[in-house]
């Protein structure tokens, strides 16, 4: 699965694909170098799925793997409810639900029905308000959609596509770290 593109990237992509490569240039340094207030609350939000003390319920698949031999996509769901058939993603916070978030939920979606499982419903859970909010299950435009983003991900030329947003730079845990933006974040 060297060939798989990580589900978790496409929301990194969509953000700014060069934030991808400074991920992997920093992520065996301190995290504390480039890690921001929100990436520290949803990493620590996150510990219970990722460690599977969500729930010991048998019916609860929690920080599961999943795949797509058809997108060639992988990843972790964050919980599966098999009873209800209902996929969550947790995000400690969610003002608003950004199109890359979309793609990773859908992703997840076809990644797990490609696996036989059953999938009736998708939410988003957000930890610091206690909310559930629903998703519309993906249809024959949302996967043509995916399939165009994979394209566009898997076609990107940082040389001829880069292109620098102000507004998502100032927001970027690596602008402090980042040769292209003379821009600071917003987390000082």
């Amino acid at each position: 699965m060297d060939d798989y593109i990580p589900i978790s990237l496409l929301n990194d992509f969509i953000f700014c694909p060069y934030s991808i490569y400074l991920h992997n240039i920093y992520m065996e340094t301190d995290e504390g170098l480039y890690h921001a207030s929100p990436q520290t609350l949803g990493k620590v939000a996150h510990e219970t799925v990722d460690n599977k003390k969500y729930s010991t319920k048998q019916s609860d698949l929690i920080s599961f793997p999943v795949y797509s031999d058809k997108l060639k996509l992988a990843g972790v769901i964050d919980i599966y409810k098999i009873k209800e058939k209902l996929l969550i993603e947790r995000k400690y916070a969610l003002r608003k639900i950004y199109r890359g978030q979309l793609y990773q939920i859908w992703a997840q979606y076809f990644c797990l029905t490609e696996m036989g499982y059953r999938v009736d419903a998708l939410a988003f859970y957000e930890i610091s308000t206690n909310k559930v909010i629903a998703i519309d299950i993906p249809r024959e435009k949302e996967w043509k959609e995916l399939i165009s983003f994979i394209e566009k991900f898997l076609n990107y030329s940082p040389e001829s596509d880069f292109q620098i947003n102000d507004n998502k730079c100032m927001h970027c845990i690596y602008s402090n770290l980042c040769d292209k933006s003379l821009q600071e974040n917003v987390y000082g």
